[in-house]
């Protein structure tokens, strides 16, 4: 009864229309110029939307936008990728539980009405209302003309200048880094397997995640399980004891964003299902088989993921409009670009600020879906001259949920903490629930009863990073910037 309760307060939590706002009252004089830009539209044309991104923020728009307008605009949807990732289960590609292509979904099964042009965005004239694009096959440029454009082009990893973090990762924002991460875990425990120095091995067996927040935890405790239970199965050489997976957090904790106690309960769980945590501490540099950590300490390793924060695409960043201080554009609570009334941003592009908190929203996947059903209203009640319908955005924040291992969860909604398996099942409901199609909902659903039923595949597909060991009996003096005899006296060894 509970659980049912739990699912019904949070599902039917979902964004419902916000209050209207009057277009034309009060408005300052961009909103003037605004109308004169749309004044001077033809009227023997059909308007052209061009979006840009097809993630959680570009597809729900381009859906959204599709069910209000039909064949009443020209819309053109542009991605370097043909498919939409289902990221928040992402992680589970890692661990072989659910198959790559039962969270992706090709973007043209959307384009009901809209036009889909698979290519990457190579410059942005804001003035001009031109994109330039890049076709992915043949390298072939086009130029797109716009009426209104949408600014979807979510984020990328930030490693803060550490190029050496950029170098020697694996990541795990798209498909192709939940693979290789799968197939290099894969890879180290069959070479562990056979590797006779115990050196070299326990050096196998430590895996080093840097980020203590919902991606970094998730990814550790996927792969955490998914090693302990192959080595069991499969590798009779290992010993399970050997194996270290260790979470680098620069917090004082893990997932703050669930609060001090849910983070206690998340960090006591992860430690007892056998995993190290590191808080307080940053990844500063990294080489092909070690990480060196802030406090001085280098992790001899195989393995480094990282998690640890993401920036604003770097062309988004670039466009000569308002920026808030992270990159992204500054918007109105109508998500349009000050003083560029046709153009709108959303999810990972957004600087927009919460009128209840006055605090910036957070870039997740819950807020794009939210924001996309917002601003394709918006699109639409300008195109149709229904301005009086436009709507700002005013959302407040329902929950936020994170797995943290095998039937194990910690969901913080509308202030009710819920932990253990209860929150766990949240977890699944929710997501399988948003999966954007049914053909997706039941192959997902498949997925997840078989692998409770099977053990874990092993198969290793496609290509494998390639990593060379040392035993590093010696100090890597390359990796700091000091005296011999300094790196000498303060360096440890994990």
């Amino acid at each position: 009864m509970k659980l049912q309760i739990y699912w019904q307060r949070w599902h039917n939590l979902d964004y419902e229309p916000i209050r209207k706002s009057h277009y034309l009252s009060g408005r300052s004089s961009r909103v003037d110029s605004g109308m004169t830009w749309r004044s001077s539209l033809s009227k023997d044309r059909r308007s052209k939307i061009v979006i840009l991104g097809g993630g959680f923020a570009g597809s729900n728009v381009l859906r959204e936008v599709q069910k209000r307008l039909g064949d009443k605009a020209d819309i053109t949807l542009i991605s370097q990728d043909n498919f939409f990732l289902f990221t928040p289960i992402l992680p589970e590609i890692s661990s072989g539980m659910v198959h790559p292509s039962d969270i992706s979904t090709p973007i043209r099964t959307f384009c009901k009405t809209a036009n889909f042009c698979h290519a990457k965005i190579l410059s942005i004239d804001l003035d001009s209302r031109k994109v330039t694009t890049v076709r992915i096959f043949d390298q072939k440029e086009t130029t797109f003309d716009y009426d209104y454009l949408v600014l979807a082009m979510g984020s990328k990893d930030n490693f803060f200048g550490n190029v050496n973090l950029e170098e020697f990762s694996f990541t795990i924002k798209t498909l192709e880094d939940a693979i290789a991460i799968r197939n290099h875990i894969i890879s180290v425990l069959e070479c562990a397997d056979q590797e006779k120095d115990s050196v070299l091995q326990e050096q196998l067996l430590r895996f080093v995640v840097v980020g203590g927040g919902f991606a970094g935890i998730e990814i550790a405790t996927e792969i955490n399980h998914f090693i302990r239970d192959s080595v069991k199965d499969f590798y009779k050489n290992i010993d399970s004891s050997k194996i270290r997976v260790i979470v680098v957090s620069a917090r004082n904790g893990i997932l703050p964003e669930l609060g001090d106690e849910l983070g206690s309960f998340a960090i006591d769980y992860v430690r007892k299902s056998g995993m190290e945590v590191l808080t307080n501490t940053k990844a500063v540099d990294a080489g092909e088989d070690h990480v060196l950590l802030s406090d001085n300490t280098i992790i001899p390793c195989a393995t480094l993921i990282w998690a640890g924060g993401v920036i604003v695409e770097p062309l988004i960043a670039s466009l000569r409009c308002e920026h808030g201080p992270s990159g992204r554009v500054v918007v109105d609570n109508h998500m349009r670009l000050k003083d560029y009334p046709n153009i709108y941003a959303l999810g990972d592009c957004a600087h927009l600020v919460d009128c209840r908190a006055g605090t910036v929203y957070p870039t997740t996947a819950q807020i794009a879906i939210r924001q996309a059903k917002v601003l394709a209203k918006n699109i639409a009640a300008e195109l149709l001259g229904r301005e009086d319908m436009v709507d700002e955005f005013d959302y407040k924040n329902k929950g936020v949920m994170a797995t943290i291992g095998k039937r194990m969860g910690v969901a913080l909604i509308n202030g009710r903490k819920v932990q253990g398996l209860t929150a766990w099942l949240l977890w699944r409901l929710f997501y399988w629930s948003n999966l954007p199609t049914n053909e997706k909902k039941i192959k997902v659903a498949f997925d997840w009863l078989l692998h409770s039923i099977f053990r874990a595949d092993i198969m290793t597909v496609g290509f494998i990073k390639k990593k060379t060991l040392t035993r590093l009996e010696t100090p890597i003096y390359s990796v700091l910037e000091r005296s011999k005899e300094e790196v000498s006296e303060n360096l440890t060894y994990l």
